[in-house]
């Protein structure tokens, strides 16, 4: 049976799927190969399904990286920052590129000559500093941003679920509870406000924290408002005990209740065994200050500033009420163990923002500028990467970003770059001229790894590069006539 029988030409042409013919799934190839490799009288007796999959998915990683034509390309406008995330399923580049607004590609190329280093906080007498600033530790500690403008506060996915809200008004954060009918019973939702916490190094925090409790009233006790730490944030909750997922707020369902207004979730304590977190449930509908003492993270590389909120409500005439917290201050004890950052690197700052190299600059001629007539020798093996004006950039692998330099702000940058085919079930897709070359991969990754097929490895080896070599002379896609008319310009009179 032909393989588009079953796809006409109508299905073909309607679809977005063009040009899918030339390439067979991953799928297809496990299968095929199962068929045709294994079995009684087979090259391969005996093998599993998953060892097939595992060595068809190492076939198509390294076949990516120089036989495939596996580039893919990623586009933006450049923000002030300079930077550039690199892509989820980035494993190397090809090229870095601009385009103009005519659309022509200019080639940036990239710099070892600088860097984005660790940059060592240092007191006033230059020596390392170990103290660590406050600010630093919890962004956004009063509020005086929205929860949405930074990408650092997240609260309960739930909240979307009622007629409650919670946010930042008047710079505090405001917790408006409705009473509510949930699963038989008039109740309030638990909401909660979290922030991860980075503490690699400290040994104690103090936490101090505006709170207001709302007041009680008919079918409504006294609004209740936790700050504290926790460790248990795993938004894997399964039942009322195992698990704690903030996003659940609803106090009576009965699989996954909201364990948001337990207090076991600020599972940490403090040095002398008291409980991390700090309780507002007075009722008096003010701020009020409470401050809990070195809570121990010693033994904690990071962990969950947490704020909870309970209504009250217990009828179904409970009126509204707003809960609050402003003015969270986290303390860490006065010294780290690790060294602290001071910030952006000087030598980063320096690179994105240098923006000129006119005459008054002392290092003029390390740059292309009309200033080299005056620097007679100098410009004397001149390096090609800054004999341009395109501009350049460096790759920070360690932070996930590409820094360019300070000519390249607010142009749009081309990114190609190699992924490994296995970012999707969409890219798990050999190409036809390719697929030998898979099954030769896969035959000869199997028969090295077993005790019985010793014997055929060298052979499955020969083949193996043989196959390759035919998909990367075939996938290069050379055509003579092509090749025809370049040559046709290498007849050119050269003047010199």
């Amino acid at each position: 049976m032909g393989l588009l029988d079953n796809t006409t030409q109508q299905a073909y042409y309607q679809g977005n799927n063009y040009g899918n013919y030339q390439f067979t799934s991953l799928e297809d190839i496990i299968n095929q190969f199962i068929i045709a490799y294994t079995g009684e009288n087979k090259i391969i007796p005996k093998v599993k399904r998953t060892d097939v999959a595992f060595h068809a998915q190492r076939a198509m990683q390294e076949l990516s990286f120089d036989t495939f034509k596996s580039i893919k390309s990623q586009e933006i406008v450049l923000p002030p920052s300079n930077t550039m995330i690199l892509p989820h399923d980035y494993v190397n580049y090809t090229r870095v590129l601009w385009t103009d607004s005519s659309g022509i590609k200019h080639p940036l190329y990239p710099t070892k000559h600088t860097q984005n280093p660790f940059k060592i906080k240092q007191d006033s007498n230059k020596n390392y500093d170990y103290i660590i600033d406050v600010d630093e530790l919890v962004p956004n500690s009063d509020f005086s941003s929205e929860l949405d403008s930074i990408n650092d506060w997240n609260k309960s996915s739930g909240v979307g679920n009622s007629s409650d809200t919670v946010g930042v008004v008047s710079e505090q954060l405001e917790f408006l509870h409705n009473v509510e009918l949930l699963n038989g019973g008039y109740t309030s939702r638990h909401h909660a406000v979290w922030e991860e916490v980075n503490v690699d190094g400290v040994e104690t925090i103090t936490i101090t924290a505006d709170g207001l409790s709302s007041a009680s009233g008919t079918d409504k006790n006294a609004g209740t408002v936790r700050v504290g730490l926790s460790t248990l944030v795993d938004f894997n909750q399964t039942s009322a005990t195992v698990g704690y997922d903030p996003n659940t707020t609803n106090p009576n369902l009965p699989s996954k209740p909201s364990r948001n207004g337990d207090i076991d979730i600020f599972n940490l304590l403090t040095q002398d065994g008291n409980p991390s977190y700090i309780e507002f449930n007075d009722g008096l509908g003010t701020l009020s200050e409470k401050t809990v003492t070195e809570i121990d993270v010693s033994n904690e590389t990071t962990v969950f500033l947490l704020i909870t909120s309970d209504g009250g409500h217990t009828g179904a005439s409970g009126a509204a009420g707003t809960n609050a917290v402003d003015n969270i201050i986290v303390i860490p004890d006065d010294v780290a163990t690790q060294l602290q950052s001071g910030g952006t690197s000087t030598t980063w700052g320096n690179y994105k923002s240098n923006t000129s190299s006119g005459t008054s600059d002392a290092e003029a001629y390390n740059y292309d500028t009309d200033v080299y007539d005056l620097n007679i020798g100098q410009r004397y093996g001149i390096e090609p990467e800054h004999a341009q004006t395109n501009g350049s950039y460096f790759i920070d692998d360690l932070r996930g970003l590409i820094h360019f330099s300070s000519n390249c702000s607010g142009k749009t940058i081309v990114l190609d770059y190699i992924s490994d085919s296995l970012g999707t079930d969409g890219e798990m897709q050999v190409h036809k001229f390719a697929e030998e070359a898979m099954y030769k991969s896969i035959a000869y990754a199997i028969l090295s790894t077993t005790i019985a097929g010793q014997q055929l490895v060298p052979r499955f080896k020969k083949e193996k590069f043989a196959a390759i070599r035919q998909a990367k002379l075939r996938l290069s896609n050379i055509k003579l006539e092509e090749i025809t008319q370049i040559l046709r310009g290498k007849s050119k009179w050269i003047k010199h």
